[in-house]
């Protein structure tokens, strides 16, 4: 069942049967009241949703994610070191005992920064260089960041990164060209994390606006999203109606990681559905 302080949850198909219906969601703002922007919220407040059920831990969203975002490669021994520097990982967590051939049960957990609407790293960060957007971001300002980690420190998820050492510094022509030119190639001393692919975001806002129409939110689609190859990841913005995150986040099946935090994360996972074939066999 769906109980809390656990990370990565499962329930049976039974229980999702008998499951309550959830409370419709609401548009999350770090500001009461919202109005309190000096331009007010954004038309779109984005989120995410992350299926469980779907999710095979193939790793293909984290390769994206570096890949979009020029994540550099580390190495084992940087790794070894704590030095590690994806966006996002796949948290494995076993989810029941072990069967006949004694292999247990495992969940498989795409985490990454839960953009969250009460985030604990932007009150502590000495020179405000991670701050709140008006869609809901929560944003990296690498200019004004001075590596002081206590962003890190603070996030309960631990997917903050800091940039140890200058990966880019030498690179040759050719490896440059590799580089994603829609986003920034942080230097050394900074702290970086998933940002939602906010220059897609920006980019499709920016062509909405140039085309004189509104932006259809199913026209964004972030580096993880578009990689997954079971759909696992819906990407789209609270105030669509029709959006798909929207539904889901609704669902008796819906949950925020550490929730009882208080961070109000604007991504939810849903719990993984056991829903095993009788004839088949069962665990012990």
């Amino acid at each position: 069942m769906l109980a809390t302080g656990v990370a990565a949850r499962s329930m049976s198909l039974a229980e999702v049967q008998r499951a309550p219906p959830r409370k419709p969601s609401r548009a999350l703002s770090l500001y009461q009241p919202p109005s309190a922007l000096p331009d007010g919220p954004a038309r779109n407040q984005w989120a995410m949703t992350i299926d469980l059920s779907a999710c095979i831990g193939c790793g293909a969203c984290a390769v994206a994610c570096q890949a979009e975002n020029n994540v550099p490669v580390v190495g084992v021994d940087d790794v070894r070191k704590g030095r590690e520097m994806h966006w996002l990982r796949i948290d494995r967590y076993v989810a029941g005992a072990a069967d006949a051939t004694g292999t247990p049960e495992f969940i498989s957990q795409p985490m990454l920064c839960q953009q969250c609407e009460k985030a604990p790293c932007e009150y502590v960060c000495p020179v405000e260089a991670t701050v709140h957007s008006p869609d809901g971001l929560n944003e990296m300002v690498y200019n004004r960041c001075v590596g002081t980690r206590f962003c890190s420190n603070n996030c309960p998820y631990k997917v903050r990164r800091f940039n140890w050492l200058d990966y880019n510094a030498a690179l040759a022509p050719s490896e440059i060209m590799g580089k994603n030119p829609d986003v920034t190639v942080r230097e050394r001393g900074v702290m970086e994390k998933c940002t939602f692919c906010v220059q897609r975001i920006r980019e499709a806002e920016i062509t909405a606006s140039t085309d004189g129409r509104a932006l259809r939110t199913d026209e964004v689609r972030t580096a993880c999203q578009q990689a997954c190859p079971t759909n696992a990841i819906v990407f789209g913005s609270l105030t669509d109606a029709r959006s798909a995150v929207l539904q889901n986040r609704d669902g008796a099946r819906a949950y925020a990681a550490l929730e009882e935090l208080g961070t109000e994360p604007r991504v939810r996972y849903l719990a993984r559905v056991r829903n095993p074939n009788p004839e088949l066999g069962s665990r012990p």
